[in-house]
């Protein structure tokens, strides 16, 4: 795919969705970091069904960090891996509460040495709060990469470095969330709507006519 296409196809992309943003539901760094850690194999729905609850009661690392690991878990309990993430939740509390003097790290590498935060977490909070070029691999993203031919890779670090080499520059901060919501929304896995996709003419999906 050339660049012209790339750029045609972002084009479209930001006009059908002018101000791309997450869909989990927060009030400050500290809750997005949260979200997020509880997102990792759960749907951002189940996500703000628990974030609703706990940050009512906790919403700060100070607030998190002195809560029961039974209580927190109560509260996620309609997530998967609940009482993994609790433990992760909790002890990432404690470490940004005591080390970074309750900030969230602008740095990567700090924070991937988070409980519970990995690549994808830490390009998720890099793009959507500090507004850094980077692009959080998801499913929608490794799905839609590889099927429209954007960015195809085997693994979702080899599509999020394409990703990041090839979308032209002015749309590389949206392209994160760009790309999620339209594979969420239209360029679906199991039936993608190739008859009300804004860049199927575009797209080099081999079998989007069939499904016209």
């Amino acid at each position: 795919m050339n660049i012209d296409k790339r750029r045609k196809i972002f084009s479209l992309l930001k006009k059908n969705i002018p101000n791309p943003s997450t869909e989990l539901k927060y009030n400050s760094s500290f809750e997005l970091l949260i979200a997020v850690i509880l997102s990792a194999q759960a749907t951002d729905i189940s996500v703000n069904k628990a974030t609703i609850h706990l940050f009512k009661i906790a919403n700060t690392p100070e607030k998190i960090s002195l809560l029961p690991i039974k209580k927190i878990e109560s509260l996620i309990k309609n997530i998967g891996l609940f009482r993994t993430k609790a433990k992760n939740i909790l002890k990432t509390s404690k470490i940004i509460s005591q080390k970074y003097s309750g900030e969230i790290p602008k740095d990567r590498e700090a924070l991937e040495s988070l409980p519970g935060v990995g690549r994808k977490t830490a390009n998720v909070i890099l793009n959507t709060i500090f507004k850094e070029p980077v692009i959080a691999v998801d499913t929608h993203i490794f799905r839609l990469s590889n099927r429209i031919k954007l960015a195809p890779g085997k693994t979702p670090l080899e599509v999020e470095l394409k990703l990041t080499k090839l979308i032209p520059d002015e749309f590389l901060v949206d392209a994160h969330h760009l790309l999620i919501l339209h594979g969420r929304y239209v360029c679906k896995a199991q039936s993608p709507n190739c008859n009300n996709c804004i860049i199927e003419k575009l797209c080099e999906y081999k079998d989007k006519l069939s499904l016209n």
